[in-house]
C-alpha cells in the first residue's frame, strides 16, 4: 500500500494564498523530509526539489488564494479540507492511503471529511501534528511551505518588504498601514476579511471623519 501524505501552508498569515501539498512516495524516497518548521530554508528547498524531480513521487499542489479565503461563504476550516482534497486528488490511486495533518480539533471528523471529499477506495487518517511524526505529511508540508514562501517572494517583488505575512509580524502591520495610508485601500495581495485589515480600514475611516 503506497502513502499520500498532504498538508497546508499559509493558513494563518494575513498575506497571500494558502497553499495545500500532497505527496505519494514510498518510503525509501522520503530521505531528509520532515516538519518545514524544523527544517531551514535551504534544506526545505533542497528536499522539494528532490521530491519533485524524483520519478518514484508524484506531487499535487492547491494554491486557495486571497479571493476565495476571504468569500463570506468560506471559512479557512472548510477551504483547508477542499485545498486538501484536492491536492490528494491529484495523486492518490485506489488503494492508497491518506495521511493528512487534521485542520480541525476533533481530526476523527476532519479524517471522515476529507475521505467524503476525496472520494471511494481511499482510506484516510487524520492526525494532529502529523508533519512531525510522519514523514510522508512532513515532506507535504515542505512542498506546501516552499510553494507558499515562493508566492510570497513573488509579492515582495511587487510591494518591497512585506514582512512575513502574519499579523504579529510589526514588518508586515506597517506595510498595510503605509499601503492604506498611500492607496486608500489594503493590497490586492491581503486577506480584506481578517480583522487585521478590517482594524486598519477601521481606523482610518474613523480618521477620515474626525479630521472632516
Amino acid at each position: 500500500m503506497t502513502s499520500v501524505g498532504v498538508d497546508e501552508a499559509g493558513k494563518g498569515p494575513v498575506l497571500g494564498p494558502m497553499v495545500c501539498a500532497a505527496v505519494r512516495a514510498p518510503p525509501e524516497a522520503l530521505s531528509g523530509a520532515g516538519d518545514s518548521k524544523t527544517l531551514s530554508p535551504d534544506r526545505r528547498n533542497r528536499v522539494a526539489a528532490r521530491l519533485h524531480d524524483d520519478d518514484r513521487v508524484a506531487v499535487g499542489v492547491e494554491v486557495v488564494g486571497v479571493d476565495r479565503i476571504d468569500d463570506p461563504a468560506t471559512d479557512m476550516n472548510g477551504l483547508t479540507l477542499s485545498g486538501q482534497a484536492a491536492a490528494v486528488r491529484a495523486v492518490v490511486q485506489a488503494g492508497d492511503r491518506v495521511v493528512a495533518d487534521a485542520a480541525d480539533v476533533d481530526a476523527e471528523r476532519f479524517g471522515r471529511r476529507l475521505a467524503d471529499a476525496v472520494g471511494d477506495g481511499v482510506e484516510v487518517v487524520a492526525e494532529h501534528r502529523a508533519d512531525e511524526a510522519r514523514p510522508i505529511v512532513g515532506a507535504a508540508s515542505v512542498v506546501a511551505k516552499v510553494e507558499r514562501n515562493r508566492r510570497v517572494a513573488a509579492l515582495e517583488a511587487t510591494y518591497g518588504d512585506i514582512g512575513s505575512g502574519y499579523p504579529s509580524d510589526p514588518t508586515t502591520r506597517a506595510f498595510l498601514r503605509e499601503y492604506l495610508r498611500d492607496n486608500g485601500c489594503v493590497p490586492a495581495c491581503a486577506r480584506s476579511s481578517w480583522s487585521t485589515c478590517a482594524d486598519l480600514l477601521a481606523a482610518a475611516e474613523q480618521s477620515a471623519l474626525d479630521e472632516f
